[in-house]
């Protein structure tokens, strides 16, 4: 791969309907979206951290936390219903527009999963650049059920999801039957700047795997709170660069 600048993206809009101020919510004394700037900084691979936002609060912020914030997002971009692919394009186009710069690859760090290791951040990007037919690359961990285990309520009965598998009652039968199942995380996600504006995808056909440990996830209150009592339990190294990253300012 010839450009080998790397951009990570911090998306955080003001809104959230499950937990509201959830970007600035405090997880050990920190707001959610310094634990997705830190992670960015301190990985060696990564050449920018830029927040997109629609807040100048959430905008200050991850200035506080490292992270650059050279435009505010459009508000027709920072609803629930607007892709990922919006606000990536967005950052792109307005940063080859007003900077003449265009990253080889976008990294992802979603606030919604903030405990992440910059050295797996780092392995990650290096997988992808190893890998030049990959179109893209993304996080997941391995599901303890398969899909195909799983009900849907149709007209008022349970039935599964796959109609056309010819084993009768097959969501009965043992979890081996069926292939790994794994689940997106939002540990780290990363496309191909060229391919995003060409294509008009992020990911494409050929999204390379990375398997991760689960991840915590925040999507309520209740997840903030069990991810406060795991830390008290059990510490994380982003916990300790975070302050550290605060403490400089």
């Amino acid at each position: 791969m010839a450009n080998t600048d790397v951009l990570a993206i911090v998306p955080a809009r003001a809104g959230s309907k499950g937990v509201p101020g959830k970007n600035v919510h405090l997880l050990a004394g920190h707001p959610l979206i310094a634990y997705a700037v830190v992670a960015g900084k301190k990985c060696p691979a990564i050449t920018r951290v830029i927040v997109s936002t629609d807040s100048p609060e959430l905008a200050r912020i991850g200035r506080h936390y490292g992270a650059e914030t050279p435009f505010l997002r459009p508000e027709e971009l920072a609803t629930d219903t607007a892709p990922d692919l919006a606000y990536v394009r967005h950052a792109l186009e307005w940063l080859e527009s007003e900077e003449g710069w265009r990253p080889g690859l976008v990294v992802q760090l979603r606030p919604t999963t903030p405990l992440r290791h910059p050295g797996k951040l780092e392995e990650a990007i290096q997988a992808l650049v190893a890998d030049e037919a990959a179109s893209s690359l993304r996080s997941a961990h391995l599901l303890n059920e398969s899909p195909h285990k799983m009900l849907q309520i149709v007209d008022n009965r349970f039935t599964g999801f796959f109609p056309d598998d010819p084993r009768p009652e097959y969501f009965n039968l043992p979890r081996q039957s069926f292939p790994a199942a794994y689940q997106p995380n939002g540990y780290v996600d990363i496309c191909r700047s060229g391919f995003v504006l060409s294509a008009g995808q992020l990911y494409g056909v050929d999204m390379l795997p990375f398997i991760t440990e689960i991840s915590a996830e925040i999507d309520s209150f209740e997840d903030f709170a069990f991810l406060e009592w795991q830390l008290g339990r059990q510490t994380h190294p982003l916990v300790g660069m975070v302050a550290e990253s605060a403490s400089k300012v």
